[in-house]
């Protein structure tokens, strides 16, 4: 009988108790006691196993635990850690579900989340504390109003400070602390617009928990991204950053590809091409990953979808791409064209607190929705769409940076590459004729409308935009790839006379002779607009 899919679950006892695949992460353990960081960063995409790593950290080295059965036959256990098991003390949490519309439904949540570890050694203590020590009375009384959800901001500040304290004080020895997602919270509070209430209280939680700390044996932490030092880490200057960009730890989150065939063939199916494009395309520290969530998916489900996109909102990168300027506009462009493009890129700062172009790119890589290629400089790096299922999101991205319904773009797609020039015109004036106030608001909204369709059809086309075709600068030219269907040239007018500049914009592509290079059948086609008018005229030719 085959093994289940861990999907849906990132608890590290739970999947080895339950005998679920598991895929042999655990010399991450043995990195993690080498590089001893005093407080550790790592950054990673969503669904990429931070949560798991985490909970295997957990397991092994809590003192309270006995682990060795669900370590048993795993990497860690022949190297010379293996004896480091359940010898520590941790402190151990994750704000992945701390967000909230206001600050007071964030402290809810995050108190909530700091009165479950609070909770935890207030059982382990239960007769054996101390209980006329400082930091023991200190911590009674927050496990109290953390129990009576009464805990202000600033009591929650101190909170991990105190635990700290007292998990000192009772083992004698200073814990390990975990904290997974650390950057949901941050997150929440800029998407809701209360981040200036609370900025201070988690700068001051993370800054006394976290520095210099002499009840903190050692710190790790996960999240999306690293937030810019001038804030939240304003005070904490020995943390170490390992971003996709490092080998330090790049192994471990994704799937390698031996991990990613040999699960693959577990469940009967190939590692091929398809399944490739499809989820591959990742680069961690130069080491090639799959994208973990969508291949236990497929492994379940055995069909090629889209399963990572779907997982969670990209609201923020929604949001950011509407405030962009042009020049990030004009590289985004290029990036859908090509699949590539070269940029200068912000790793180490936030989008979030330092909105600028350069870490947006940032935000698109750290968010995985791009993968560095090649580095050129320290900012300086190539960047590419990294798989199939990725381009799928960059449509999603164009359709709402036009405010333009994917559905229909599908629609007027499939039209277009049926050349069914009715249907498509018919959709496209409905689209102009709705959305006329973005049309009218944005330059480039035209290219964008097509070159969100273009992502979808790398496969089929090479698009290129305002490059030196014939004798001049075409606007869309899309040369088919095989020649079961025809070229196709795209020519832009705006201005008052619709019906005379559609024949202009057509005329232009066969003086100019846009075509040049194309050998076979292509559609040339002329479109005018004028506010909520549009005209298309379009003739197939043929060039030997």
């Amino acid at each position: 009988m085959l093994k289940t899919l861990p999907i849906g679950s990132d608890d590290f006892r739970k999947i080895r108790d339950n005998g679920s695949y598991y895929v042999d992460k655990t010399l991450m353990i043995k990195d993690f006691i080498e590089y001893h960081n005093e407080v550790a960063l790592i950054t990673r995409p969503r669904r990429f196993g931070k949560t798991l790593n985490m909970t295997m950290l957990r397991e092994f080295f809590d003192i309270t635990k006995d682990s060795k059965a669900i370590f048993e036959g795993l990497a860690v256990m022949d190297t010379e850690y293996a004896g480091q098991i359940n010898s520590r003390p941790v402190i151990y949490f994750t704000l992945k579900d701390c967000s909230g519309s206001t600050s007071e439904t964030l402290r809810f949540s995050f108190s909530n989340v700091m009165y479950s570890e609070y909770e935890r050694y207030n059982e382990i203590f239960k007769g054996q504390a101390n209980e006329q020590s400082g930091a023991y009375k200190s911590f009674k009384d927050l496990h109290a109003m953390l129990q009576n959800r009464n805990a202000s901001w600033n009591h929650l500040t101190i909170s991990l400070q105190v635990l700290e304290r007292v998990v000192t004080e009772f083992f004698n020895m200073t814990p390990i602390v975990l904290i997974d997602e650390y950057d949901q919270p941050i997150i929440s509070s800029h998407e809701y617009k209360y981040h200036r209430e609370v900025k201070e209280y988690l700068a001051g939680f993370f800054s006394l928990g976290l520095k210099s700390q002499t009840d903190l044996h050692t710190a790790l932490l996960t999240g999306i991204q690293r937030v810019a030092k001038e804030s939240i880490f304003s005070k904490l200057n020995n943390i170490q950053v390992f971003t996709v960009l490092d080998e330090e730890y790049a192994p471990y989150f994704g799937l390698m590809t031996n991990e990613t065939q040999t699960l693959l063939e577990y469940y009967g199916l190939e590692l091929n091409e398809q399944v490739r494009a499809q989820y591959n395309g990742y680069l961690f520290g130069g080491i090639e990953i799959y994208n973990p969530w969508s291949i236990l998916c497929y492994a379940k489900k055995k069909e090629l979808n889209d399963y990572w996109i779907n997982t969670s909102t990209n609201l923020l990168i929604r949001e950011s791409l509407m405030k962009a300027d042009n020049w990030f506009l004009e590289q985004f462009e290029e990036l859908i064209i090509n699949g590539t493009v070269k940029v200068d890129i912000m790793l180490e700062a936030s989008f979030l607190e330092l909105a600028n172009r350069y870490t947006l790119w940032g935000l698109f890589v750290n968010s995985g929705y791009l993968t560095v290629v090649e580095k050129h400089s320290k900012r300086t790096m190539t960047v590419r769409i990294p798989n199939d299922e990725v381009k799928t999101e960059f449509q999603d991205l164009v359709a709402s940076y036009t405010k333009l319904p994917n559905e229909s773009l599908n629609v007027m797609l499939d039209a277009l590459m049926e050349q069914d020039m009715d249907k498509f015109f018919k959709i496209y004036q409905e689209l102009v004729l709705i959305y006329t106030s973005f049309f009218d608001a944005k330059e480039n909204a035209y290219h964008m409308l097509f070159l969100g369709m273009a992502v979808s059809l790398g496969g089929m086309y090479k698009i290129t935009s305002n490059m030196e075709a014939g004798h001049g600068r075409s606007d869309i030219v899309m040369e088919s790839k095989k020649n079961i269907r025809p070229h196709m040239i795209i020519e832009f007018k705006q201005g008052e006379d619709v019906q005379k500049l559609k024949e202009e914009a057509l005329q232009q592509i066969m003086e100019k002779k846009y075509y040049a290079g194309l050998t076979g059948k292509i559609l040339c086609i002329g479109l005018a607009h004028d506010k909520k008018s549009c005209e298309l005229v379009y003739e197939m030719i043929e060039n030997d």
